[in-house]
């Protein structure tokens, strides 16, 4: 049976995270509350899906028929362990689910040039430097840190697009907090579908992100591999993710 899983347990616990092994074993409980892998969930025609583990290998759920997202490709944390029914390729692996939870995945949006800071805010945000913070599949996958105090109060986080004409791979993060800008430290995860930007599919593109942290103004560079884009993504009815927009 597949159990609902929370995120907030995953953030709390994920430090715990560089101990485990990559494939648990049903026998050891210690392990079956936190992620085996972060992972794009991708529906087929046919109603069946599989789960993008990286630019290359694909995981093969044997004990779900459908995805539990309908026909939506989204990013999510799953625990899975690998079942003894072999693949011919290596780059395909039959795998049990254990639990999968999806991560609030969004599309980038269009600079609005001097209007960004009304339109997308300017309010400060940090970006942890983690395992779940990855370029990987065409997508960037963000835990981000910033002050949380006002209950369900949505953040809205935005990826810009268009903000240096010379280079379309060049992007910002925009945080606007809703007014929410006191209360303690936390966590969440975001993720943005790049398949759509401009460039040949296959290609690897060097993306730049920048974005406003407590500090002032930061910027990381990623190596991120791109692939056809299946589908648009409907951001508006993703809301796994109670705490961001």
């Amino acid at each position: 049976m597949i159990r609902k899983h929370s995120l907030l347990q995953f953030l709390a616990g994920a430090v715990m995270l560089a101990a485990l092994p990559s494939c648990i074993n049903d026998d050891d409980t210690s392990g079956i509350n936190l992620p085996t892998a972060l992972v794009t969930v991708c529906p087929d025609e046919d109603g069946t899906f599989v789960m993008h583990l990286d630019n290359t290998t694909r995981l093969v759920p044997t004990n779900l028929a459908s995805s539990p997202f309908g026909k939506k490709e989204v990013r999510a944390l799953v625990n899975y362990t690998e079942t003894e029914e072999y693949t011919d390729d290596d780059k395909i692996r039959n795998v049990k689910v254990n639990w999968l939870d999806s991560i609030r995945t969004k599309l980038p949006v269009e600079s609005a040039g001097d209007r960004n800071d009304e339109m997308f805010g300017k309010d400060p945000i940090e970006i942890v430097r983690d395992w779940v913070t990855v370029a990987e599949d065409g997508y960037i996958t963000l835990r981000v840190r910033t002050l949380w105090g006002i209950q369900n109060t949505r953040h809205a986080i935005n990826l810009l697009t268009g903000v240096n004409e010379s280079d379309p791979y060049e992007l910002e993060i925009r945080h606007d907090a809703k007014g929410d800008i006191h209360g303690e430290w936390g966590d969440a995860l975001v993720a943005f579908n790049l398949n759509g930007l401009a460039g040949e599919l296959g290609d690897v593109a060097k993306i730049k992100l920048k974005w406003m942290s407590f500090s002032g103004e930061k910027s990381v560079e990623f190596d991120l591999k791109m692939r056809p884009l299946k589908q648009d993504v409907d951001a508006s009815s993703i809301l796994h993710s109670k705490a961001v927009e």
